[in-house]
């Protein structure tokens, strides 16, 4: 259990918390919300221990393991599956250790090792280190790359990976979906759902929060208040709250008026005095129920587009990909054909990596076409938001700059109102960039781009570092809006809000996927349960929802069990090949340094592994 008591947390010389009371049982899963800069990240510093309280105390019993995702990751040499086994800091040891005293030939201390392996329950530590990798989208031929290999977002997801390796029994996540594509969501949503320990969550994302919290801790107005139930119940509770607190103060301000009226009437009576000095005591004594202050709703328009024409885009036969310096290409998608028309709401699914991005730069015509053609209405008018869109802000520079930039010659009037219904009031359109956030700066992106009045809107992950209340009300604003739409987003709420059709981006093909979110999110879990583990992905041509199973179909194996069974083998098998091309190579004969009796130690250690591996995975066929 974590309990606060009288707890403040200040950041400088501001105050974001204070006066909290209140108790985090074992077990629960916490989505933790409330608007940018309201103290959720500084509340998860002081759990851990990095921050001290200003005042009264927090209460984590020292027994408890933590686990939260590093904000960093060095470039490092190791590869990413040992990145990731290494958050379980005892069996990576016992694996190096074991390692080691292979290499010296210490059989006692290959023994001391495998004995703790076993007490570890170690030695499919590699395989659920590769699962977690899987899960987060990295593909198999990924898993031995060195970790400064990859770009940032990708680091992020191998500190989330590294996070959830590590032994918890409390484990604090940050905006975890930030970096994910939808698949990965849907995945992590599953996995989280079984950790056993207690989970405390910082998301924007709704549907992520209602699919997995049990709780839901309110940051606001420098007070934290616990609710009972997932996002959506918190809504509900807090409306009846608020309803209720001004029900209260209406009725103590009418009480009010009553006595001061009396007294005001009767305090200079000798016959009344004595009445009146009771009502002044009584009104001294009223609690002072606050009125409630109406968090300013936020909404953004999107300026109707000029011309909308029906036929508005085309890519017909098109190759996507990049051109290379050497000058050959690397190809993503193969023969695409596409057409999008006016009202046409598209919601391009699949992993990242898969194309997603590459498509809608194909549309944009940001890239040109490796074959095939592209195709646009004379009055097509596109508006288009990916992250670079958002980096492209001129450092030094405001909201009015930046719009005035594009609009030559508008009264400076014109463009604070319009900048004002972006939530940029005041002086606040003549701040420079330097200082906003990074939802700031995407909604100052987002403007830029509905002034120009586009009949199409291709948008790349735009809710990345937007908070709930800016995500509705984009998700509110794409929802009126009469062009087109080709939306990229991990955030399934603003998905359903504004899309009505899918396509699938993976493997090389996008096609369109028949059926809804949710059937989609049914037809990934089918998918990983009866192909994890088997040495890759198939071609999925155009995706189909999956049919129900018939009930009187008897299942072979649990599905989870059995595809936990696979991987185990598909990795031994993969470590059993490289060491057989080790073996076959006349290099690691003749030098004397027994590089090739340890090769054959090791093979013999893992034919034994994979005997037993596959003696277990088809065992589950016949426990039916």
């Amino acid at each position: 259990m974590i309990a606060f008591r009288n707890f403040a947390l200040r950041r400088g010389e501001r105050l974001l918390l204070s006066n909290v009371d209140l108790a985090l049982h074992a077990g629960w899963r916490v989505g933790v919300i409330g608007r940018n800069g309201t103290g959720k990240s500084s509340l998860f510093a002081a759990i851990r221990g990095e921050v001290e309280a200003d005042a009264g105390d927090i209460d984590v019993p020292n027994r408890v393991r933590i686990a939260s995702v590093a904000q960093e990751t060095p470039a490092l040499d190791d590869t990413a599956l040992d990145f990731v086994l290494s958050g379980d800091a005892e069996v990576h040891a016992a694996i190096q250790a074991e390692a080691n005293a292979f290499a010296n030939e210490d059989w006692e201390a290959v023994a001391e090792a495998h004995q703790r392996l076993e007490a570890l329950n170690g030695y499919d530590a590699s395989a659920r280190a590769g699962k977690l990798l899987h899960g987060l989208g990295f593909s198999a031929d990924t898993h031995d790359r060195p970790v400064k290999a990859f770009s940032g977002g990708w680091r992020v997801r191998l500190n989330l990976a590294r996070a959830l390796m590590t032994p918890s029994d409390l484990l604090l996540l940050d905006e975890p979906t930030n970096h994910l594509d939808l698949d990965a969501v849907l995945w992590l949503e599953q996995w989280l759902l079984k950790y056993p320990g207690t989970l405390l969550l910082i998301s924007h994302d709704r549907e992520f929060l209602d699919g997995l919290s049990t709780h839901t801790l309110h940051l606001h107005d420098g007070k934290a208040r616990l609710y009972t139930g997932d996002y959506t119940a918190f809504e509900r509770q807090r409306a009846e709250h608020l309803r209720q607190q001004q029900i209260a103060f209406e009725k103590e301000q009418a009480e009010r008026e009553h006595l001061q009226s009396f007294i005001d009437r009767f305090k200079a009576k000798a016959s009344k005095a004595k009445q009146a000095q009771s009502r002044v005591k009584r009104l001294a004594k009223l609690a002072g129920t606050e009125a409630v202050r109406v968090e300013r709703a936020l909404r953004i328009d999107l300026p109707a587009p000029d011309k909308l024409p029906h036929a508005l885009l085309r890519l017909t036969d098109a190759d996507c990909g990049y051109a290379l310096a050497d000058g050959g290409h690397a190809q993503i998608l193969d023969q695409v054909g596409f057409i999008l028309e006016a009202g046409d709401r598209v919601a391009l699914l699949g992993p990242n990596g898969a194309g997603k991005s590459t498509l809608v730069k194909s549309l944009v015509g940001e890239l040109p076409l490796l074959a095939g053609e592209r195709s646009g209405h004379p009055d097509l008018r596109i508006g288009y938001f990916a992250q670079h869109t958002v980096e492209s802000l001129h450092e030094g520079r405001s909201p009015i700059d930046h719009l005035g930039d594009i609009a030559p010659g508008v009264a400076t009037q014109q463009l604070r109102d319009f900048l004002g219904k972006w939530n940029f009031p005041g002086n606040r359109a003549f701040e420079p960039v330097d200082g906003f956030s990074g939802g700031e700066r995407a909604r100052l992106a987002l403007a830029l781009i509905a002034w120009r009045k586009p009949n199409v809107m291709l948008l790349d992950e735009p809710t990345n570092h937007l908070d709930l209340d800016m995500r509705e009300a984009l998700a509110e604003a794409l929802a009126d809006f009469d062009g087109a739409i080709v939306l990229v987003s991990h955030d399934r709420h603003l998905i359903g809000l504004v899309c009505d059709s899918f396509w699938r981006v993976a493997d090389g093909q996008a096609q369109p996927f028949d059926g809804d979110l949710d059937e989609y999110a049914a037809w990934l879990r089918s998918r990983d349960a009866s192909e994890d583990g088997k040495g890759g992905r198939r071609k999925t041509g155009q995706a189909q929802a999956p049919a129900p199973e018939p009930a009187a179909k008897p299942r072979k194996a649990n599905p989870v069990k059995l595809a936990q069974a696979e991987a185990r083998v598909a990795e031994l098998e993969q470590k059993l090949k490289q060491i057989d091309a080790d073996l076959a190579n006349p290099d690691n004969y003749g030098d004397g340094s027994g590089r090739a009796a340890e090769l054959s130690r090791d093979r013999e250690t893992l034919a034994a592994q994979l005997a037993e591996a596959e003696a277990a995975w088809l065992s589950l066929y016949d426990a039916a």
